[in-house]
């Protein structure tokens, strides 16, 4: 299956100077709010903020919901170290390209991580930061000893996903797996057959912790106490280090923050934003 018919809406594509060709959606008008999603098999930004992103726009805001590269419809080369430099070069050349000179990072763990990247790069580039439990504030060790990771390694590495082994890692997402669809294991299952075997074997995030004190913006974060694939100690370390945040530690809640409690979630932040 092609980029092109994946069961995804389309929406727009610009070419960064380097050539890669990245798909996004851009709905709403006011200011910016660019959601970037998290890692995993068959992710997208429809696929992580479906939920979400309409009543921000309805709310007088300008969503930009962007698919990482390897992800979604976006290019997904073989021959890239898909690195946190990566990802922040191309979130950087892709608001150069499409004219935003500064806007609110909306972030779910890779996504949280590179919107962290971004803010510590060019932090004149970034309003605030409403992160989901973020990555980047582990070692890579860590990350890799947790239940959810370890599971979606094992069912990714055993070969193609379809519906039902797409169930088998997105149910470690939630605390309630009641809450995963048909619909959305097939989105994902759709984009997982697109993705190359490079982008999770040698992804690498870097921990930013030591630097959590550089970060001037506003920070709203979320996080799961049942989340399985990242720790929630994370949240103190944003606690104790960066100046200006802010983080809800919600029980019964996954890694979904966003999904397991979408009502809050969209009212906390939409609060959180009208603040600024």
């Amino acid at each position: 299956m092609s980029a092109q018919d994946l069961p995804l809406p389309l929406g727009h594509f610009v070419t960064l100077a380097d050539g890669l060709r990245l798909h996004y959606l851009d709905e709403g008008q006011g200011p910016v709010v660019l959601w970037l999603h998290g890692s995993g098999p068959g992710a997208s930004g429809y696929s992580n903020f479906k939920g979400n992103y309409p009543e921000f726009a309805a709310a007088g805001y300008r969503n930009i919901v962007l698919d990482l590269p390897g992800f979604g419809r976006s290019d997904k080369p073989e021959d890239t170290e898909y690195c946190l430099e990566f990802f922040v070069a191309a979130l950087s050349g892709f608001l150069d390209a499409v004219g935003i000179e500064r806007c609110t990072l909306l972030g779910n763990s890779l996504g949280g991580a590179i919107a962290l990247g971004q803010a510590l790069a060019r932090p004149e580039s970034v309003a605030a930061l409403v992160l989901m439990a973020p990555g980047g504030v582990e070692e890579r060790e860590t990350y890799f000893q947790m239940e959810g990771i370890q599971r979606m390694v094992e069912v990714y590495s055993a070969g193609p996903m379809g519906v039902e082994e797409m169930r088998q890692v997105m149910s470690l997402q939630l605390f309630d797996a009641s809450q995963l669809d048909d619909a959305l294991l097939a989105e994902r299952a759709a984009v997982a057959a697109t993705q190359p075997r490079s982008l999770f074997a040698g992804m690498r995030v870097a921990n930013m912790t030591a630097r959590l004190g550089e970060l001037r913006c506003p920070i709203l974060g979320f996080w799961g106490s049942n989340d399985r694939f990242n720790p929630i100690g994370g949240a103190l370390k944003f606690l104790d280090h960066a100046p200006q945040a802010r983080f809800l530690l919600l029980n019964r809640c996954g890694h979904w923050v966003q999904v397991e409690h979408r009502e809050l979630f969209n009212r906390t932040c939409l609060d959180f934003l009208g603040e600024q």
